[in-house]
């Protein structure tokens, strides 16, 4: 029986789910940053042979400026083998600008409590309807709220 890495190896080799392989070959490059710099890259992608890393701070365009010679020069040398049917031709970075959406976790993680409040209508309301079916409606519904005022 084979393996679920085997079953994904054998998956993005097919045509259809070549983005695998890019997401694999993608991947494999950004874990040779620093993981500082890995953290401030909020994707990357390949267009027309260039991989783009999209930065989320100035300051991460900057470190990754300063190393993107001995990227380019190691990726010469050796080739992943992840990367062995991706043609990179250039690497290039840039910021967006673009907030993030961050998801706040609670720490209660238990059920909250159901937040309740006082009724503040003591059921003295003057009712100008004709309709008898309506009128006795809303004196049935001021005698609720002068029943609960009680209480």
């Amino acid at each position: 029986m084979k393996s679920s890495s085997d079953i994904l190896n054998s998956l993005q080799n097919k045509p259809q789910f070549s983005k695998l392989s890019r997401y694999k070959c993608i991947h494999k490059i950004q874990s040779a940053f620093s993981e500082p710099l890995q953290r401030m890259i909020k994707f990357a992608y390949i267009k027309n042979s260039i991989l783009f890393f999209v930065l989320n701070h100035p300051g991460a365009k900057q470190e990754f400026d300063n190393n993107i010679q001995s990227i380019k020069s190691a990726l010469k040398f050796h080739t992943p083998t992840e990367c062995s049917n991706e043609t990179i031709a250039d690497i290039k970075a840039f910021v967006t600008h673009t907030p993030a959406l961050h998801v706040k976790k609670t720490e209660d993680t238990q059920q909250k409590e159901l937040q309740t409040y006082e009724e503040r209508a003591n059921g003295n309301f003057k009712i100008p309807i004709h309709d008898k079916r309506l009128k006795a409606l809303i004196y049935s519904i001021r005698q609720i709220i002068k029943d609960k005022n009680d209480t």
